[in-house]
């Protein structure tokens, strides 16, 4: 049994949709933010980065979610998340994680979290500002040129997919309109009728009622 250690509006959604697509006997363990259950001990043993997701295994730990996603796509290859034999196509699959992880997540997450890189009020107001200008930016470029149709990849389901989708929800939450993005927008409601989303989502849903 795997255990998924995630928490509403992360990228832990992306690895929770991965495992329900590949069908893995697994646990959602969902932190509370609000709670600072992050930086609890009992949490802190498990990932002392203080970040979510993390994925507990028979061997251990694993953390960041390209490494979760790819263990996940290496661990139940009948899922085919992940190309198998070309070499081309999992570089392209493992170029785009790296790039929603390297720069895409990062500028959604400086409207929110200045606070991480500055001290000064006047800093992370500009951040506050800059940043929907930089995830804009980037979701501009994926929806011209990086995302292949119908899915990331092209024809064929990746782990590349429940990433975009998870990064697609906080479009609107960051003040943007899913309308200038139009491949996003219908991958998203592609997503949304896919069973493994809607098991995901319903959970999660469920979860944050029984939290209150």
């Amino acid at each position: 049994m795997l255990t998924l250690y995630t928490a509403w509006g992360t990228i832990g959604l992306a690895c929770e949709i991965a495992l329900e697509e590949a069908g893995a006997a697994y646990e959602a363990k969902r932190l509370s933010f609000a709670d600072n259950a992050q930086r609890a001990p009992d949490f802190l043993a498990v990932n002392p980065k203080s970040r979510v997701p993390a994925l507990v295994t028979d061997r251990g730990v694993i953390t960041e979610a390209p490494a979760i996603l790819a263990y996940v796509a290496r661990a139940f290859p009948k899922a085919h998340l992940a190309p198998e034999g070309d070499a081309f196509a999992l570089a392209q699959l493992e170029s785009f994680a790296a790039y929603l992880c390297s720069w895409v997540h990062p500028a959604a997450a400086h409207r929110h979290r200045g606070y991480r890189w500055a001290d000064d009020p006047a800093a992370i107001a500009d951040m506050r500002r800059k940043a929907p200008l930089n995830f804009a930016e980037a979701l501009d470029l994926i929806d011209r040129e990086l995302f292949l149709g119908p899915w990331v990849l092209g024809d064929a389901y990746s782990y590349g997919d429940p990433y975009l989708y998870t990064v697609a929800t906080w479009i609107s939450r960051d003040g943007l309109d899913m309308a200038d993005y139009p491949n996003i927008a219908d991958h998203c409601a592609r997503m949304e009728a896919r069973p493994a989303v809607i098991a995901v989502r319903e959970r999660v849903q469920a979860a944050r009622v029984a939290a209150g």
